[in-house]
């Protein structure tokens, strides 16, 4: 028998990825929501890139429900998201309309599907990001994004959000992941410096048994240093 039910926005990434095989190492059912099947999770529920925001989210809606047959979700874990770089210069609405896309339409519709099918005291864990706390003028439409997933999880935190009782939505703030791409695009980087994409897993299912959670609400920094890992909360 299963230790639960989640889902991971985002199951195809390099983060999403190895959260679907962690939680799947430790007998979880997981859902995956992507533009692109993950052969490792129980269900995949692939998403049109070229349908809108309230397209996407009814499919999305329609496929959960019809998969969990009335069960409830432990959690919803959305990583799904981008980069681009970019002043006010040129091309600042191309990007930030691509990391709109990206970062708040997949936390929004994660929201969504956690108000429905969260259980009571269940986890939406979304993803932030730790510069975006402050002005972003080398990449402008990232910083946007991201500081409107901020907003999106202190809203959800607060009483009538939609969020079952007891609920626990927190964002992640990492600095640098240690993805492929990262380091393909960094090499020369001080990758000790970098957060494991295994730690992240690992918090995410902590949090999902109930353990060393945080504040609802909570802004959480991932701040690695000689390979090691803090957790500092806004």
């Amino acid at each position: 028998m299963a230790s639960g039910k989640v889902l991971i926005y985002g199951g195809r990434g390099a983060l999403g990825a190895t959260c679907v095989q962690y939680f799947k190492t430790n007998n979880f059912w997981v859902g995956c929501i992507d533009l692109a099947e993950n052969e490792s999770a129980d269900l995949n529920i692939v998403v049109d890139r070229d349908a809108d925001w309230v397209a996407q989210e009814q499919s999305v809606l329609s496929q959960v429900e019809s998969s969990l047959k009335g069960d409830k979700l432990d959690a919803v874990i959305c990583v799904a998201g981008g980069w681009a770089g970019g002043n006010a210069t040129k091309d600042l609405a191309k990007n930030s309309d691509l990391m709109w896309k990206q970062s708040v339409w997949s936390s929004a519709i994660s929201a969504t599907v956690g108000a429905n099918h969260l259980k009571t005291g269940g986890l939406l864990a979304l993803t932030g990001a730790n510069p975006a706390l402050a002005g972003t003028p080398g990449m402008i439409g990232y910083g946007m994004a991201k500081a409107a997933v901020h907003q999106l999880t202190k809203s959800l935190a607060g009483n009538d959000s939609g969020l079952p009782d007891q609920a626990l939505v927190v964002s992640i703030l990492p600095v640098t992941l240690d993805t492929p791409m990262n380091r393909k695009w960094m090499p020369t980087a001080d990758f000790g410096t970098w957060t494991p994409l295994e730690f992240v897993a690992e918090l995410f299912h902590k949090w999902t048994k109930n353990e060393e959670r945080p504040a609802s609400g909570s802004l959480v920094k991932l701040i690695t240093k000689d390979s090691k890992t803090e957790l500092n909360r806004v």
